[in-house]
């Protein structure tokens, strides 16, 4: 699918995703819109370079934390005041969450807006890692690090939509199991629209 050497592919990669034409939708889950009322954060996808393939690093949030506690996730955050951009405030998270150097990132672009229930209008910008990788997660923040094949996650068929009821209001989100890992919600959104970006 994406060229075998490490520069081609980073170059593939950054192709697909300025070319993407989003049509509103993950999957067959349509997209929220945002509004002056979201507030703005980022997340990083990193795809982590392998010889045996590539693969998309993801963290498991800690049970005591107020919201989302033990959602598997991307390291992110809301952009605070002194962001330059949502890349550097998706860069900054993933620093201060898994000690993940700014350095060792080549962004590649960002995946369109996505929309949260909770009120968050998200930027993921999609970066390229090159191991050998010295992670140090935040223990207050982040349970566990793992990386999922990047073929597993761009693969629709490994996606399930499930319906679910908030405030009265019936919507839709989409999962996927990895191992022992169940990936939901907005983070199984996002890989599904980057499925959409690298694959359609």
């Amino acid at each position: 699918m994406w060229p075998a050497d490490k520069e081609e592919a980073a170059r593939w990669f950054s192709q697909r995703l300025a070319e993407f034409r989003f049509d509103g939708q993950a999957g067959d889950i349509p997209w929220r819109a945002a509004s002056d009322a979201h507030r703005p954060a980022a997340v990083l996808v990193p795809l982590v370079w392998h010889a045996a393939g590539p693969t998309v690093l993801l963290t498991q949030r800690t049970e005591s934390l107020s919201t989302h506690a033990g959602q598997v996730s991307f390291p992110g955050g809301k952009v605070d005041a002194d962001d330059r951009s949502t890349e550097d405030a998706a860069l900054r998270e993933a620093r201060e969450e898994i000690g993940l150097e700014r350095a060792c990132v080549q962004v590649l672009g960002s995946l369109p807006q996505y929309v949260t229930i909770t009120g968050f209008v998200v930027t993921p910008v999609v970066g390229l890692v090159t191991p050998p990788l010295s992670l140090t997660p935040e223990p207050g923040e982040v349970a566990a690090v793992f990386e999922v094949p990047l073929a597993q996650a761009l693969d629709a068929h490994q996606y399930e939509r499930h319906c679910y009821v908030r405030d009265g209001v019936e919507g839709f989100y989409l999962a996927m199991n990895w191992q022992q890992h169940t990936i939901w919600g907005a983070t199984a959104a996002m890989l599904r629209l980057l499925s959409q970006a690298l694959t359609d």
